[in-house]
């Protein structure tokens, strides 16, 4: 595999003619966009909240798209990445398969939840009106741009599918009061609600990206309009 990339090879490989074309998914509405794609951050993976979300975003199924966090599996390399001594592009692959272990015990709490490795496996999911919770592993490592670094965790990650799948949204999950109308990234990222290279990848991408705190999972469903949403400005 070649030279990894770096957040400014990803807006210039993912702006303007470089950009890889949107796919029109299964769960795309034509009169307001595509899916919804829904980072369900890790930290829930031991929260009283969890399976309000999961059932809240099964509700939504056929028109929602899950990013797992990596929750305590990225932990666990996060913990071991000193004591091993093993480089940030090994802790990034390893954080891919931790996203996958998360999203691998979400999918298992609802039937209508199913795992997708591809986007061909995303489509299917979604027409079949089921919810499709991505394994990040093959796509993101065969694209070259993606910093492999802990710059981009599940939040950068979340947005480059939406961008991929022409999402209707992105929306973060997470454990923040959300009382303002928006919130500026540069807040965010200096208070590690998102990762460091989200802002590069916010203004790479027309997607536009929202924030619900822990209690908001009311909101989730795609048919929900915009002002539901605390929106994340550039």
């Amino acid at each position: 595999m070649g030279r990894p990339g770096t957040a400014a090879d990803f807006n210039r490989d993912h702006s303007g003619a470089g950009a890889a074309p949107k796919r029109l998914m299964a769960g795309s509405d034509p009169m307001n966009g595509g899916p919804t794609v829904v980072k369900l951050g890790g930290s829930f993976a031991l929260s009283p909240h969890l399976r309000d979300w999961i059932a809240a975003i099964a509700a939504c199924a056929g028109r929602v798209v899950i990013v797992p966090g990596g929750g305590p599996f990225a932990g666990a390399v996060r913990a071991a990445q000193a004591p091993m001594g093993f480089d940030d592009r090994a802790a990034h692959r390893m954080s891919l398969l931790a996203m996958e272990q998360y999203g691998c015990a979400i999918a298992s709490l609802d039937a209508r939840l199913t795992l997708a490795d591809s986007f061909e496996a995303i489509d299917r999911g979604l027409a079949e009106a089921r919810v499709p919770v991505w394994l990040p592993a093959r796509m993101a490592l065969a694209d070259a741009s993606v910093p492999q670094s802990w710059d981009v965790t599940s939040d950068s990650l979340g947005l480059w599918l939406a961008s991929r799948i022409g999402a209707r949204r992105l929306v973060l999950v997470k454990h923040v009061e959300t009382q303002e109308n928006s919130m500026r990234v540069a807040d965010l990222t200096a208070r590690d609600v998102v990762d460091k290279a989200f802002a590069q990848f916010l203004a790479a991408s027309a997607v536009p990206a929202f924030i619900l705190g822990a209690r908001e999972h009311g909101a989730v469903c795609s048919k929900a309009p915009d002002d539901a949403y605390v929106r994340i400005l550039a």
